[in-house]
């Protein structure tokens, strides 16, 4: 009797799920899955709904035997899943604008994923996917998660810091998009044998060589870049900006588009200043892109993913993901780009640490690549730093400890006041408190100071 392939994807409701549900539909061939159930809660109903009734067009469309559900309820999902994909927002996009909109009210850069913004999101994260996490050892204990939940790293430290499951994945597109770029500029096609030598941490990744049929053509893209004729790979919620030629030289690597709030910080700082005031925060575009999205995706004629699906930043993400669960199902030794402990693999950096890095990836799990055994010395003392703030973020997250939150702040690179630290603690405790349980006595405690403002940014009560 053959297996039936199971996956579960938490946040079916999301506007990236299309493209998850085109990876399966072109992967069926050799990724069989007979049930896809999507996932979601109750404020999300409405557009699980409509990415549901998609999902049966495009299915249909196809012409494959995909089963596909929706469901509110998680634990009837997950019973007897092979995988397990988690695509969550905590406080969906209106928790994401204060996480922009606030670091911004003080003078500090609001993004997603990095520094302030990305910290509280990760603290209104890591407890739901616990929550997931044990859903799973009690009903799919051999099933594979694929994280592709912002932020990757911090997430996937805090799963093998503070639990015990084994068979968890972060996911990131940025590597996709590097590889898409190379492919681009090189003018390379499906025969040519690609493969990146990609090492640090979860949007804080470094390129230090680039193999085409064996061959390193590492110094030909460099010198693109340094020189101009090529344009460096950046995603659609960053603004690109070119990295200083002497820096990109004394490198002799080649930094993601993420590095340009740590290489470029004032220039990114203004830039984000400006355009809040102009057309808003990236949080609030985005909601716009959505509606129009979700508009899209409820035209009975669409049977496909829509191309404007590519506007959202993420996009690639589920791609990826597909892309993993196929390698993993079939044994395929092939190489990825993915956040797991690397288990004393890499020479120079403690044993337990979760990075990023190039991976081969087959049945039995994930490898760290042969040809990546040391972080490149140069670029050590910023990923140390932003460890230490992954690490004490994961802490606080399951703590709930106010201190403990202060000592994440400080530790990120991209705050540079304790004091600015503290009131920002406060201000964003209080604007998150509904999806902060961890940190509910703290909250009530605040509430009853009344010593925390709650400032205005152009009119945005936050």
């Amino acid at each position: 009797m053959v297996h039936k392939l199971k996956v579960v994807t938490i946040g079916g409701g999301s506007s990236y799920t299309p493209e998850l549900i085109d990876g399966f539909i072109k992967r069926y061939h050799e990724l069989p899955i007979s049930e896809l159930w999507l996932v979601d809660i109750e404020e999300g109903k409405e557009k699980l709904d409509i990415i549901y009734e998609l999902g049966l067009r495009m299915i249909k469309n196809a012409n494959i035997p995909l089963k596909l559900y929706k469901t509110l309820d998680r634990k009837a999902a997950l019973k007897d899943a092979d995988f397990v994909t988690t695509q969550l927002r905590v406080g969906l996009l209106k928790a994401r604008e204060k996480d922009e909109v606030i670091p911004l009210q003080y003078g500090y850069l609001g993004q997603e994923t990095n520094g302030v913004g990305g910290l509280f999101k990760g603290l209104r994260t890591i407890p739901v996917i616990f929550e997931i996490l044990k859903d799973i050892e009690a009903l799919c204990p051999q099933a594979w998660v694929i994280n592709f939940t912002n932020p990757a790293g911090m997430i996937t430290e805090a799963v093998y810091r503070h639990t015990q499951f084994r068979r968890f994945i972060g996911v990131c597109n940025i590597p996709i998009g590097l590889k898409m770029f190379i492919t681009d500029v090189l003018g390379l096609t499906k025969k040519n044998n690609l493969s990146i030598t990609l090492f640090g941490l979860n949007h804080m990744v470094f390129i230090k060589d680039i193999f085409v049929d064996g061959v390193s053509r590492f110094d030909e893209v460099l010198n693109g870049i340094i020189s101009k004729a090529y344009k460096a790979s950046s995603v659609k919620n960053i603004t690109g900006l070119p990295f200083d030629s002497g820096l990109l030289k004394a490198l002799k690597l080649i930094p993601c588009s993420y590095l340009q709030y740590y290489f470029k910080y004032k220039e990114m700082l203004a830039i984000e200043m400006a355009e809040f005031y102009k057309e808003g925060t990236r949080a609030q575009v985005v909601q716009k892109i959505e509606k129009e999205l979700f508009e899209l995706y409820q035209d009975p004629e669409l049977k496909i993913k829509p191309k404007q699906l590519e506007l959202r930043g993420g996009a690639y993400y589920s791609d990826a993901a597909c892309e993993v669960i196929n390698a993993l199902y079939n044994d395929k030794q092939t190489e990825h780009y993915v956040n797991i402990p690397h288990n004393g693999h890499i020479s120079n950096i403690p044993a337990n640490w979760v990075v990023e890095m190039t991976c081969k990836l087959g049945r039995n799990g994930v490898t760290p690549h042969e040809r990546v055994t040391q972080f490149d010395e140069k670029v050590l003392g910023l990923i140390y730093s932003i460890k230490e703030f992954e690490i004490a973020a994961s802490q606080a997250a399951v703590s709930g400890d106010f201190n403990e939150l202060l000592l994440a702040m400080n530790l990120n690179p991209l705050v540079h006041s304790d004091n600015d630290a503290r009131d920002m603690a406060k201000a964003l405790l209080l604007a998150h408190k509904h999806y902060l349980p961890n940190f509910s006595k703290v909250i009530k405690y605040l509430e009853e100071e009344g010593s925390a403002n709650k400032p205005h940014l152009n009119g945005i009560a936050v």
